[in-house]
């Protein structure tokens, strides 16, 4: 998101954040699901939503008619003010919406005690894609309806993730609106950690770290960014020695894989 949506985003998640102790908040995530699925398909509603051209209490007025019967009194108000907000346009108001779900299905998990869990279940959900090209081309086809991904990621997790992970990733991987499915998981990793406001490292190695190896990487990354760093630790004997450490935008490889590739451009330069 750019420009205004990513302002209103920011807005509206702290928002939420302050509803947490609202009356049926454990059921928001999947009310806010619903809403942004069905906004997913009737343009035309969303355009008016999103019509920033529109009085703000006409906008309230609308949502509140439509989604009043829908869904219950505090999805409705969420609603309600994501749609006086203002957005680029009338698809980040529908990612608006899935976002602020998974927020509110992450803020769940924290409440009992499976945020971590739930953190972790992702990552290795999206380990398993990249593992597989079978799996990329069934949750990527777009010829796969919405409901069928949906199914997919269920028998994955085989009733074996948190209620957040399934919710979760049922819903987002069935409504990719054109991102990158590895690019989407790792968002959702970051949300999850940003609900305990931690920085996640993604960290791929060709053999496990053990306790004392992967403490001292977190306390270096930690020094380093200012803040908690979690790691998410895979094996990949393709690296064959060292570490790549992936911290959001920032890259560190100091793979015995990434020195050979150097070495290798030097001779042939």
């Amino acid at each position: 998101m750019l420009g205004a949506s990513r302002g209103s985003l920011t807005h509206q998640g702290t928002a939420l954040e302050a509803r947490r102790a609202s009356a049926g908040f454990e059921s928001l995530a999947a009310e806010l699901f619903s809403v942004a699925d069905l906004l997913g398909r009737e343009k035309q509603l969303r355009n008016a939503l999103a019509d920033s051209g529109q009085s703000v209490q006409a906008r309230d007025a609308l949502a509140r008619e439509v989604f009043g019967s829908r869904v219950s009194a505090l999805a409705t108000d969420v609603v309600a003010d994501v749609v006086a907000d203002r957005w680029s346009t009338d698809q980040d108001l529908v990612l608006a919406l899935e976002e602020l779900g998974c927020q509110a299905a992450f803020a769940v998990a924290d409440a009992n005690g499976q945020l971590d869990a739930t953190e972790e279940e992702i990552f290795l959900f999206g380990r398993a894609i990249d593992e597989s090209s079978d799996l990329q081309m069934a949750l990527t086809n777009p010829a796969t309806t919405a409901a069928s991904k949906a199914a997919i990621v269920r028998d994955l997790l085989a009733g074996r993730g948190t209620a957040a992970t399934e919710s979760v990733l049922a819903f987002i991987v069935g409504n990719l609106h054109g991102r990158r499915l590895d690019s989407v998981i790792e968002h959702l990793c970051d949300l999850a950690a940003r609900q305990r406001e931690r920085v996640v490292a993604e960290v791929r190695v060709a053999r496990p770290l053990d306790a004392d190896q992967s403490r001292r990487l977190a306390d270096v990354l930690s020094r380093l960014k200012g803040t908690t760093v979690r790691l998410n630790v895979a094996v990949d004997e393709s690296v064959l020695g060292g570490v790549y450490v992936k911290v959001g935008d920032e890259v560190i490889d100091g793979t015995v894989a990434a020195k050979l590739e150097q070495a290798r451009r030097v001779v042939l330069g």
